[in-house]
């Protein structure tokens, strides 16, 4: 349900604006067509270009799953009970549909104007999309054991275990054992509009 969500609101958003698809295409560095299908489909793109689509448009990626924009609410705080997290399943990439079986939960969705994007991450089993993004990005691994690639050296990484990093440099990562790992992912967007 929030991917359809968010390619709906990415399209509606982008009209709010007056902004063209091709004016998106040159803020964010995505083709038009690339950002066509976006809009018309119905599973959510990466989150590293989701979150250069919501840079453009001047939102926060995790804004872009709510049901209405409410522009009056207080913008100065992020509550969010356990229950109320928005998960985004990350099943694939619209450009070439390769599987990557991330699972994404927003913690604080509903927070506008934010640099700061944390999220709860159950990385795959396998290592087959490599992220690159502006800003900084942390991890903290809660649960089991997180194989951790970037800029080509591997980090095994297990309960407890952190990492903090430039998100320019491109990285990657998948779970290791029999259950997924769980990450505390905060990414840090530095370069807004």
């Amino acid at each position: 349900m929030y991917e359809t969500l968010i390619t709906k609101n990415i399209k509606e958003l982008r009209k709010q604006k007056k902004i063209t698809l091709q004016e998106l295409a040159d803020l964010t560095g995505l083709t038009k067509g690339y950002l066509s299908k976006i809009e018309r489909a119905k599973k959510a793109p990466p989150y590293s270009t989701l979150n250069k689509i919501a840079i453009a448009l001047d939102v926060d990626a995790a804004s872009l799953l709510e049901i209405n924009f409410d522009q009056s609410r207080d913008k100065r705080i992020s509550f969010t009970r356990k229950h109320d997290r928005k998960r985004i399943e990350q099943l694939g990439s619209v450009a070439d549909g390769s599987l990557y079986g991330y699972r994404y939960e927003a913690l604080a969705f509903d927070k506008q104007g934010k640099n700061m994007e944390p999220y709860i991450i159950e990385p795959a089993f396998e290592d087959e999309a490599i992220f690159q993004h502006e800003g900084e990005e942390f991890m903290l691994v809660l649960e089991g054991k997180h194989e951790f690639i970037y800029d080509g050296e591997t980090y095994i990484m297990e309960e407890g275990d952190s990492v903090y990093f430039d998100a320019a440099i491109p990285h990657t990562g998948k779970s290791l054992g029999e259950k997924k790992a769980k990450l505390l992912a905060v990414l840090f967007n530095y370069k807004r509009l």
